[in-house]
Formats: structure tokens, sequence, C-alpha cells
């Protein structure tokens, strides 16, 4: 495998087709903040601005400037979605709304702590790039009322009668192990930061994890027992992938090679699972037990599923030199190709 062609090929078509058609099409010059729902050719098919995205946006362009090269253009997109973010965003008390209209005025509660997660991370990337307090300041509120949060995130917009089924699930201990890596250096806490990872790590390798299945469960009993109804024979290979590689950055940050041979073990189990073996692509859901899932799009091939898992097997063959990891990403890479 030719790295430095593939090498090439990615940066390629980053930096010349995906990052231009953003920065060009997707922000709103009269009200701020982002456009999300772009048709192939750039044009706005809805002006509802998910806070999600708005937070994903800000980090990548932030990030990008951080990380890549400082130029201007990406600061000042970062900056505006920020300002956007900041003005509109949340409550108040650091809990961002789900969805804004294109001036800024609320749509839809903020049921949904991702999108506190998001911005967190967006306002992180933005404080490193900018310097700036305020926006150091918002993102360690933020972490801080996602910990208060996180035993029960929705909390008063749960749907779920309470009892009945409680659950939890993997999205959260995913995405804290990934946030707490990006704000550990301007929260100035590290003790704080060690028991987030700690936490986090064991819910997913202990507790999530099912050697015996091979997968991962989205969904569980508080107690960790599984649950034998749709939402609790739940199977994401996209997100475990995700995790994944999540788990060997900490390993890396730790020099904790157990921890990424680990996150390897499971990264090769997992997509061996997600892995349609008759027209190739990984499942967007699947059954633990092989039954029909809830979600009728379960067996669409999502973009950012095969680029996550991707991330994991060349960064997992990177780290250990596991050829079964090349394997599957020069699998993955003819897929995406």
């Amino acid at each position: 495998m030719n790295f430095k062609q593939l090498a090439f090929q990615y940066k390629k078509e980053l930096l010349k087709n995906v990052l231009p058609f953003w920065l060009e099409k997707s922000q709103d010059k009269e009200f701020g903040g982002y456009f999300s729902c772009l048709d192939r050719d750039g044009s706005v098919y809805d002006t509802d601005k998910f806070v999600w995205l708005q937070g994903r946006e800000v980090w990548m362009f932030a990030m990008l400037y951080n990380s890549l090269d400082r130029k201007q253009a990406w600061l000042d997109a970062a900056v505006q979605g920020g300002e956007f973010l900041k003005k509109y965003g949340h409550d108040g008390n650091y809990d961002f709304y789900f969805s804004l209209t294109r001036d800024g005025r609320p749509l839809v509660q903020p049921y949904n702590i991702f999108s506190n997660t998001f911005a967190c991370m967006a306002f992180a990337q933005l404080a490193k790039a900018t310097g700036s307090e305020e926006y150091a300041e918002i993102a360690r509120r933020t972490f801080r009322r996602i910990l208060e949060r996180r035993s029960n995130p929705k909390g008063q917009w749960l749907k779920a009668y309470p009892g009945t089924r409680p659950m939890k699930d993997f999205a959260l201990p995913m995405i804290i192990c990934n946030m707490a890596l990006e704000v550990e250096d301007i929260i100035n806490d590290p003790e704080l930061i060690e028991r987030t990872i700690d936490e986090s790590v064991h819910e997913i390798v202990d507790v999530f994890w099912q050697p015996q299945l091979g997968v991962i469960m989205e969904n569980l009993a508080p107690d960790g027992s599984m649950v034998d109804c749709f939402e609790g024979r739940k199977v994401n290979p996209g997100h475990d992938l995700e995790a994944m590689w999540f788990l060997m950055n900490i390993g890396i940050r730790r020099n904790d090679k157990a921890l990424i041979e680990k996150a390897v073990e499971i990264s090769l189990s997992v997509i061996e699972y997600g892995w349609d073996k008759q027209y190739g692509g990984i499942f967007y859901f699947m059954d633990c037990k092989g039954h029909p899932t809830q979600e009728l799009e379960w067996d669409q091939k999502l973009w950012w599923v095969h680029i996550e898992s991707a991330i994991a097997m060349l960064k997992g063959y990177q780290l250990t030199g596991n050829r079964k990891c090349l394997e599957w990403f020069s699998k993955l890479n003819d897929y995406l190709w």
C-alpha cells in the first residue's frame, strides 16, 4: 500500500474540495452561524440551524487553524460561528438547544446533552485559536454542566415513563472520552479530567463491550445487564469503531499499551460483525440477536460510519502493526473511493 499516494489523495480531497465547499456555501453571512442543509451544488434547502452541526463546524475550522494551517479564513469562519452559538445557542445555564431558527430563536428545547458536548469542544478549540478567556470559560461551564447532567441526560424532557424500563446509553461515555481530551488544556483540573476519563473507559470496556457477542451494545440497564427489546438489542457498528479510536488516543496519552490492544481487539471484532458480506460496507444498525431492527434505515451505508471505521483501522495498524487492521483499511478505502 502506497501511503504517500493515499495521504496525497485524502489531503487533496479535503483541502481542494470538501473545505472550500463548506467555507463558501455553509456560512450565513446575514445572521451568522452555518447552513447545514445543502444540496450537492451548495444551494440551501432548509435554513434551520442544528446545534450539533453548528458546534462541529466551529470545532472543525478552529481545529484546522490550530493544527494544520493558520489561514485567516478558517479562523474567521470559526469565530463567526462561535459568536452565533454564544449569543443564541444556550438557555443561560449552558444547556444548548437542539435546533434554532435561522436568526437564532430556539426551536427545540435543550433536551439533548450532545448539543452541549459539541459546543464544549467547539469553544475549547476556539479558545486555543483566539486566546479568548471568554470562550474558554464557556467551554469550562459547559463541561461541568455535562458532568452534572450525565446521570439523567434528558432530565425533564425524558419521554420514557420513569422506572418501567430504565436504560443508559453507550454514546455518552463514548463522547465524554473524546471531549475530555479536547478540553483538558483549559479545564485546569487534572484530577477531574483523569477521573472522568477513568469512568468513561470503564463504562466502554467493562460494561458496554460484550465479548461473548463480539459487539458493543448501544443501550443497557443501569446495572449493566442486557435488556431484551428493540433499544436493548441495538448495535451501532459505526459508533463502536469511532469510540475505539478515541480509546486509542487515550492509550497514547497514558502510554497504556494494553488499552490500545484492547481497542484494536474490539475494533476488529465489531467491523467483522458489521460488514455486509454480500454488498460490502458497514450496516448502520443491527440487532444482536439477528432480529429486524426498529430503524428502517438499518441497512443504509452512511459516510460517517466508514470514515470513523477507516480511522480506527489505520490508527490501529499504526500503533500495533496488526496486519488485520491494514487489510480492513484497504477494504474500507476501496469501498469509500
